[in-house]
């Protein structure tokens, strides 16, 4: 469904005959959409900002079963740990439900839920617009992407190879994040650069 403020756009450029471009999808191999998102403590995040770091975006409802499988059992946590301790990478957890809708949460509860669950992310967006996750065309949780420290975009999908609920299936499944940072790392392109991202349907 589109954004409110997106219809009132589009009835008023109608009525002039005038036309609104849609947002175009990001591709892997040219810059990644910019955002100015405020996070959890107030701070506005852009990617200009991080110009020279790795960046992870995790796109993520805690309601959804598909993020309860990954941060269950720490799945999510170990990567983010390893994508900041081991690589120096920047990583920015998203939430883009809309007020109102299942996932959406208050600032101070983003903050209980990081705490409670051991989340290690450098910081928690709050994209109710949806503004940011239109822009790089996320559509489920947890939907994944990986920005080089020149800012562009290096990997978009999924967090791994198995499209369960079932955490119990995590072990046996390709880390397509994890094998992308060491890609990267390495000096490598990404050897799966694009995969299918899978989970709950993000509630724009």
């Amino acid at each position: 469904m589109k954004h409110p403020s997106f219809r009132l756009l589009l009835a008023i450029a109608l009525l002039l005959g005038l036309t609104i471009p849609a947002f175009a999808a990001p591709r892997v191999g040219e810059p990644a959409p910019d955002f100015s998102v405020v996070d959890t403590a107030g701070n506005t995040h852009n990617l200009a900002d991080y110009r020279g770091q790795m960046v992870v975006l995790e796109w993520t409802n805690h309601e959804c079963p598909f993020v309860i499988k990954h941060y269950q059992p720490g799945n999510m946590q170990n990567q983010q740990r390893l994508a900041r301790e081991t690589h120096d990478a920047v990583w920015l957890t998203v939430i883009s439900s809309k007020p109102g809708s299942q996932g959406h949460v208050s600032a101070a509860r983003a903050d209980e839920l990081t705490q409670s669950r051991e989340a290690y992310p450098s910081a928690v967006l709050l994209d109710e617009s949806g503004d940011m996750g239109r822009a790089y065309d996320a559509r489920v949780t947890p939907h994944m992407y990986i920005i080089d420290a020149e800012g562009i975009l290096r990997y978009m999908g999924g967090i791994d190879s198995n499209p369960s609920s079932n955490p119990e299936d995590i072990p046996e499944a390709t880390q397509y994040v994890v094998a992308a940072l060491e890609d990267l790392a390495a000096g490598r392109d990404v050897a799966q650069p694009v995969t299918r991202p899978y989970g709950c349907t993000i509630k724009y």
